[in-house]
Protein backbone atom coordinates (compact mmCIF):
# COMPACT_ATOMS: atom_id res chain seq x y z
CA UNK A 1 0.00 0.00 0.00
CA UNK A 2 1.31 3.21 -1.12
CA UNK A 3 1.16 6.66 0.80
CA UNK A 4 -1.53 9.13 1.09
CA UNK A 5 -1.35 12.66 1.29
CA UNK A 6 -4.07 15.18 3.31
CA UNK A 7 -4.66 18.20 1.13
CA UNK A 8 -5.38 20.12 4.07
CA UNK A 9 -1.20 20.59 4.44
CA UNK A 10 -1.35 21.76 0.57
CA UNK A 11 -4.55 24.61 1.14
CA UNK A 12 -2.23 27.78 0.26
CA UNK A 13 -0.51 26.08 -2.99
CA UNK A 14 -1.92 28.08 -6.08
CA UNK A 15 -4.18 25.30 -7.31
CA UNK A 16 -4.95 22.21 -5.82
CA UNK A 17 -6.03 20.21 -8.78
CA UNK A 18 -2.50 21.30 -9.98
CA UNK A 19 -0.65 20.51 -7.47
CA UNK A 20 -2.10 16.62 -7.87
CA UNK A 21 0.52 16.52 -10.64
CA UNK A 22 3.35 16.93 -8.23
CA UNK A 23 2.11 14.44 -5.64
CA UNK A 24 1.66 11.90 -7.87
CA UNK A 25 5.82 12.68 -9.51
CA UNK A 26 7.35 12.68 -5.77
CA UNK A 27 5.09 8.89 -5.25
CA UNK A 28 2.20 9.44 -3.70
CA UNK A 29 -0.73 7.35 -4.84
CA UNK A 30 -3.62 8.59 -2.65
CA UNK A 31 -4.72 11.88 -1.66
CA UNK A 32 -7.15 12.61 1.54
CA UNK A 33 -10.30 15.45 1.03
CA UNK A 34 -11.53 17.93 3.26
CA UNK A 35 -13.69 20.84 2.47
CA UNK A 36 -11.53 22.87 0.52
CA UNK A 37 -11.43 20.76 -2.42
CA UNK A 38 -15.09 19.90 -2.79
CA UNK A 39 -16.60 22.58 -4.53
CA UNK A 40 -16.53 20.94 -7.65
CA UNK A 41 -16.23 17.72 -7.17
CA UNK A 42 -16.63 16.20 -10.72
CA UNK A 43 -13.79 18.72 -11.79
CA UNK A 44 -11.40 17.41 -8.86
CA UNK A 45 -12.32 13.94 -9.45
CA UNK A 46 -11.46 13.87 -13.38
CA UNK A 47 -8.09 15.82 -11.98
CA UNK A 48 -7.01 12.61 -9.34
CA UNK A 49 -8.14 10.09 -12.76
CA UNK A 50 -5.57 12.53 -14.96
CA UNK A 51 -2.96 11.85 -12.29
CA UNK A 52 -3.27 8.33 -11.56
CA UNK A 53 -4.38 9.28 -8.06
CA UNK A 54 -7.70 7.91 -5.69
CA UNK A 55 -9.05 9.82 -2.77
CA UNK A 56 -9.80 6.78 -0.48
CA UNK A 57 -10.37 8.90 2.68
CA UNK A 58 -12.04 12.14 3.77
CA UNK A 59 -13.08 14.65 6.19
CA UNK A 60 -16.52 15.84 6.62
CA UNK A 61 -17.92 18.09 9.36
CA UNK A 62 -20.31 16.41 12.01
CA UNK A 63 -22.97 19.12 11.22
CA UNK A 64 -22.92 17.80 7.37
CA UNK A 65 -23.62 14.44 8.22
CA UNK A 66 -26.64 15.46 10.73
CA UNK A 67 -28.07 18.11 8.10
CA UNK A 68 -26.80 17.03 4.52
CA UNK A 69 -26.53 13.45 4.66
CA UNK A 70 -27.70 12.52 1.17
CA UNK A 71 -25.35 15.09 -0.02
CA UNK A 72 -22.28 14.31 1.89
CA UNK A 73 -22.72 10.89 0.53
CA UNK A 74 -22.86 11.68 -3.06
CA UNK A 75 -20.11 14.03 -3.37
CA UNK A 76 -17.76 10.87 -1.76
CA UNK A 77 -19.11 8.72 -4.09
CA UNK A 78 -18.27 11.17 -6.71
CA UNK A 79 -14.92 11.66 -5.39
CA UNK A 80 -14.39 7.87 -4.53
CA UNK A 81 -14.39 8.21 -0.92
CA UNK A 82 -14.81 4.58 0.98
CA UNK A 83 -13.71 5.95 4.23
CA UNK A 84 -15.84 8.70 5.80
CA UNK A 85 -14.18 10.25 8.68
CA UNK A 86 -15.33 13.21 10.80
CA UNK A 87 -12.11 15.30 11.71
CA UNK A 88 -12.77 17.74 14.46
CA UNK A 89 -15.23 19.04 17.70
CA UNK A 90 -15.67 22.80 18.02
CA UNK A 91 -14.65 23.87 21.70
CA UNK A 92 -18.03 25.03 22.65
CA UNK A 93 -19.46 21.39 21.44
CA UNK A 94 -16.73 19.55 23.62
CA UNK A 95 -18.99 17.78 26.18
CA UNK A 96 -17.34 18.23 29.98
CA UNK A 97 -17.62 14.58 31.63
CA UNK A 98 -17.86 11.05 30.80
CA UNK A 99 -21.51 10.51 30.51
CA UNK A 100 -21.10 13.73 27.94
CA UNK A 101 -18.71 11.81 26.04
CA UNK A 102 -20.41 8.41 25.84
CA UNK A 103 -23.80 10.08 24.91
CA UNK A 104 -21.67 12.32 21.97
CA UNK A 105 -19.95 8.65 21.08
CA UNK A 106 -23.84 7.07 20.84
CA UNK A 107 -24.50 9.79 18.00
CA UNK A 108 -21.47 8.60 16.15
CA UNK A 109 -22.66 5.16 16.76
CA UNK A 110 -25.63 6.24 14.56
CA UNK A 111 -24.70 8.42 12.46
CA UNK A 112 -22.00 5.43 11.29
CA UNK A 113 -24.82 3.25 10.78
CA UNK A 114 -25.96 5.00 8.39
CA UNK A 115 -22.44 5.96 6.77
CA UNK A 116 -22.32 1.76 6.65
CA UNK A 117 -25.67 1.03 4.98
CA UNK A 118 -24.23 3.55 2.48
CA UNK A 119 -21.55 1.39 1.39
CA UNK A 120 -18.79 2.89 3.64
CA UNK A 121 -16.62 2.90 6.72
CA UNK A 122 -17.11 5.86 9.03
CA UNK A 123 -14.32 6.87 11.51
CA UNK A 124 -13.27 9.79 13.97
CA UNK A 125 -10.16 11.62 13.69
CA UNK A 126 -8.15 13.15 17.18
CA UNK A 127 -6.57 16.28 18.18
CA UNK A 128 -5.12 17.04 21.52
CA UNK A 129 -8.32 17.67 23.26
CA UNK A 130 -9.30 13.94 23.26
CA UNK A 131 -6.56 13.22 25.48
CA UNK A 132 -6.69 15.65 28.24
CA UNK A 133 -8.08 13.69 30.72
CA UNK A 134 -12.03 14.24 32.31
CA UNK A 135 -12.58 14.99 36.26
CA UNK A 136 -12.46 11.07 36.60
CA UNK A 137 -9.76 10.01 34.35
CA UNK A 138 -10.76 9.02 31.39
CA UNK A 139 -9.73 9.98 28.50
CA UNK A 140 -12.28 10.98 25.72
CA UNK A 141 -11.14 9.30 22.68
CA UNK A 142 -10.76 6.37 24.64
CA UNK A 143 -14.15 6.91 26.18
CA UNK A 144 -15.45 6.96 22.34
CA UNK A 145 -13.86 4.04 21.10
CA UNK A 146 -15.30 2.20 24.03
CA UNK A 147 -18.88 3.71 23.85
CA UNK A 148 -19.28 3.37 20.15
CA UNK A 149 -17.59 0.08 19.29
CA UNK A 150 -19.23 -0.07 15.81
CA UNK A 151 -16.68 2.92 14.74
CA UNK A 152 -13.01 3.43 13.65
CA UNK A 153 -10.84 5.44 14.17
CA UNK A 154 -8.37 8.31 11.96
CA UNK A 155 -5.48 8.05 14.33
CA UNK A 156 -3.27 11.50 14.29
CA UNK A 157 -0.34 9.73 16.21
CA UNK A 158 0.82 13.57 15.98
CA UNK A 159 -1.88 14.91 17.90
CA UNK A 160 -1.30 11.93 20.61
CA UNK A 161 2.07 12.72 21.02
CA UNK A 162 1.62 16.77 21.77
CA UNK A 163 -1.17 15.72 24.58
CA UNK A 164 2.12 13.76 25.98
CA UNK A 165 1.04 10.10 25.05
CA UNK A 166 2.79 7.65 24.02
CA UNK A 167 1.31 6.66 20.31
CA UNK A 168 2.45 3.14 20.45
CA UNK A 169 0.58 1.42 23.10
CA UNK A 170 -2.39 3.17 21.92
CA UNK A 171 -1.84 1.34 18.06
CA UNK A 172 -1.09 -2.10 19.28
CA UNK A 173 -4.24 -1.57 21.86
CA UNK A 174 -6.77 -0.15 18.97
CA UNK A 175 -5.21 -1.78 15.53
CA UNK A 176 -8.78 -3.33 14.87
CA UNK A 177 -10.31 -0.18 14.97
CA UNK A 178 -7.80 1.64 12.66
CA UNK A 179 -8.95 2.92 9.38
CA UNK A 180 -6.25 5.41 8.74
CA UNK A 181 -3.31 7.20 10.17
CA UNK A 182 -2.07 10.31 10.19
CA UNK A 183 1.69 10.51 9.68
CA UNK A 184 2.33 13.82 11.21
CA UNK A 185 5.55 14.69 12.81
CA UNK A 186 6.47 17.14 15.85
CA UNK A 187 9.88 19.51 15.32
CA UNK A 188 12.79 19.53 17.06
CA UNK A 189 13.50 21.99 19.87
CA UNK A 190 13.83 25.51 18.09
CA UNK A 191 12.60 24.58 14.76
CA UNK A 192 9.35 24.60 13.37
CA UNK A 193 8.65 28.39 14.91
CA UNK A 194 6.78 29.48 12.11
CA UNK A 195 4.81 26.21 11.05
CA UNK A 196 3.03 25.68 14.57
CA UNK A 197 5.88 23.44 16.06
CA UNK A 198 5.61 20.63 13.60
CA UNK A 199 8.06 19.32 10.85
CA UNK A 200 8.55 16.99 7.64
CA UNK A 201 7.85 13.48 8.13
CA UNK A 202 11.16 12.06 9.48
CA UNK A 203 12.99 15.72 10.46
CA UNK A 204 11.34 15.54 13.54
CA UNK A 205 11.30 13.99 16.82
CA UNK A 206 8.39 11.11 16.42
CA UNK A 207 9.81 7.51 15.60
CA UNK A 208 8.33 7.21 12.30
CA UNK A 209 10.11 3.96 10.85
CA UNK A 210 9.01 2.27 14.49
CA UNK A 211 5.55 3.50 14.41
CA UNK A 212 4.87 2.64 10.58
CA UNK A 213 6.17 -1.33 11.38
CA UNK A 214 4.17 -1.56 13.74
CA UNK A 215 0.91 0.19 12.04
CA UNK A 216 1.94 -2.66 9.31
CA UNK A 217 2.35 -5.57 11.41
CA UNK A 218 -0.89 -4.72 13.55
CA UNK A 219 -2.69 -2.81 11.09
CA UNK A 220 -1.84 -3.27 7.59
CA UNK A 221 -5.24 -2.03 5.79
CA UNK A 222 -4.97 1.31 7.92
CA UNK A 223 -4.00 4.05 5.46
CA UNK A 224 -0.73 6.31 5.82
CA UNK A 225 -1.92 9.84 5.75
CA UNK A 226 0.92 12.66 5.24
CA UNK A 227 -0.40 15.64 6.93
CA UNK A 228 1.75 18.86 8.44
CA UNK A 229 -0.88 21.42 10.11
CA UNK A 230 0.85 24.38 8.70
CA UNK A 231 3.32 24.27 6.27
CA UNK A 232 5.27 27.30 4.84
CA UNK A 233 6.20 24.90 1.96
CA UNK A 234 3.91 22.44 1.01
CA UNK A 235 5.79 21.61 -1.77
CA UNK A 236 9.21 20.08 -0.11
CA UNK A 237 6.93 19.42 2.94
CA UNK A 238 5.49 16.69 0.62
CA UNK A 239 8.60 16.30 -0.88
CA UNK A 240 10.66 15.51 1.86
CA UNK A 241 7.96 13.62 3.45
CA UNK A 242 7.96 11.16 0.76
CA UNK A 243 11.92 10.78 0.51
CA UNK A 244 12.10 10.09 4.22
CA UNK A 245 8.55 7.52 3.97
CA UNK A 246 10.40 5.75 1.59
CA UNK A 247 13.69 5.58 3.46
CA UNK A 248 11.91 3.70 6.33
Amino acid sequence: MGFSFQLYSSREVASQEAFLARLAELGYTQVEGYGGVYGDADGFAEALRANGLTMPSGHFGIDDLRNNFDSVMALADTLGIKHVIIPFLADDARPADTAGWQAFAAELAEIGAKVTAAGKTFSWHNHAFEFEALPDGNYPMEVILEAAPSIGWEADLGWVARAGIDPAPLVEKYADRLTAVHVKDIAKDGQGLDEDGWSDVGEGVMDWAGLITQIRAHAPEAILVAEQDKPNDADRFAAVSMKNLKGM
